[in-house]
């Protein structure tokens, strides 16, 4: 590794380079986590875009296998990487590029963290509509590298549907661009969908652009728990109605019990807007609560802030090591049959997309039949290598694998960008 240390050192200093024997424990963890078999790889630091792509072109020149990361928060998703030589980290490349506050657009290099973007556009009464793991430490590039959000998806949906442009830096060290920087472009091919969720399998990702939203005036939060035939049915209603929260959940009986807020499975809606319409919207949920006998509080203020946080810890951040931490998509209809099986367990229920925690593989197993047979899936985000390395991750995807591989020959045709890591050993 030494050597590969002495040929990149030219590029972004010796002072941006890290040898594995000098990395911190919780390094090494993460990228043993991340990787099959660990060949005690560099972990280098490029500053500026132009350095990422020469690194790049160095590694494509001799054939180094990549990790891409950016602060590490999400290495450990997915696959297991194979062979890997040397981790690239675009940390350090987090400058922003532009804020249109007009145009309610924002672009950023990828390795700006999420919460430091959200403080730059709070000046301008603005947000970004995505609530990720681990906030404080992600980057965007991670962020749109893992496809990572949550229960804002309700009313503003995926990363994918946010992003505007991206810039990244191809396998070869050649950098590109697709999008634009305003909201109605549509030059070029929409590679901004592509590389969502590609686990840096594509490129590298070095820059971003995103639709940005004006801050809501209040929010308030109802929560309704009670049977879980209850909590279909009003989950149903809710679905078909006129109402419009920002962010609905389904809760499994233990994460209700575990949240403090009552017995048997739960319903999570929260209203963002003015004052007089998030409170005629609470009380018109808690009145269908009432009829269908069950349980409903409202929370405002500190207390709603609190709960969306204590909830965020609480399905994304497993208490152990030996958690199996899934994300799932099934019909919204067959939410609460999954989240009878669980006992740690969030569904959105609009797109039927969510979190579970899970404990053994044989729970994995069942569990992904029983999404598969609600034409729905089940893959493995966080595990122990071992669970990883003798169970496939990703599960069964039809017909699409061999349109991926083709994908993937044609962006990294030595395979030297985070080899094994995506579906199929992508």
């Amino acid at each position: 590794m030494k050597g590969i240390a002495t040929d990149i050192a030219s590029i972004v200093g010796e002072e941006n380079i890290v040898l594995w024997e000098n990395l911190a424990a919780s390094q090494q963890k993460s990228i043993q986590q991340a990787t099959s078999a660990v060949n005690s790889p560099c972990i280098v630091y490029p500053h500026t875009q132009t350095q990422l792509s020469q690194v790049m072109a160095t590694a494509h020149q001799n054939q180094w296998r990549v990790l891409p990361c950016g602060s590490g928060s999400k290495l450990n998703w997915g696959g297991l990487a194979k062979g890997i030589d040397i981790v690239v980290s675009t940390e350090r490349i987090n400058q922003l590029i532009e804020h249109a506050v007009g145009d309610l657009t924002i672009t950023v290099e990828a390795g700006m963290k999420f919460a430091q973007l959200q403080r730059i556009l709070a000046k301008s009464r603005q947000f970004l509509a995505l609530d990720p793991t681990d906030p404080e430490t992600a980057t965007i590039g991670g962020i749109v590298a893992t496809g990572d959000t949550g229960s804002l998806r309700q009313r503003y949906g995926s990363v994918r549907d946010q992003l505007l442009g991206i810039t990244f830096v191809r396998a070869d060290g050649q950098i590109a661009k697709a999008g634009g920087r305003v909201v109605k472009n549509v030059a070029g091919y929409d590679l901004m969908k592509l590389f969502t969720g590609s686990y840096g399998t594509l490129g590298i990702i070095s820059q971003v652009t995103f639709r940005v939203y004006p801050m809501q005036e209040v929010a308030g939060t109802v929560v309704l728990t009670g049977t879980a035939e209850a909590i279909s049915q009003a989950a149903s209603i809710l679905r078909g109605s006129a109402l419009t929260p920002t962010q609905a959940d389904l809760l499994s009986a233990q994460l209700v019990s575990n949240l403090g807020l009552g017995t048997g499975l739960g319903l999570i809606a929260r209203f963002q807007s003015i004052s007089e319409s998030v409170k005629e919207q609470s009380n018109r949920l808690l009145e269908v609560g009432t009829k269908l006998g069950l349980n409903g509080a409202v929370y405002a203020d500190a207390d709603d802030t609190n709960l969306w946080q204590r909830l965020q810890n609480q399905i994304k951040s497993p208490d152990t090591d030996s958690a199996i931490t899934c994300k799932i998509g099934v019909l919204p209809s067959a939410a609460v049959e999954i989240l009878n099986q669980v006992n740690i367990g969030l569904v959105h229920i609009s797109s039927g997309l969510g979190w579970l925690q899970l404990e053994e593989k044989s729970q994995v197993l069942k569990l992904r039949d029983r999404t598969q047979n609600h034409q729905g899936f089940l893959s493995i985000l966080t595990a122990p290598a071992t669970v990883k390395q003798n169970i496939d991750v990703w599960g069964n995807l039809g017909n699409a694998l061999p349109l991926m591989r083709r994908i993937k020959a044609q962006f990294d045709s030595q395979n030297i960008l985070s080899p094994g890591r995506f579906v199929g050993g992508i």
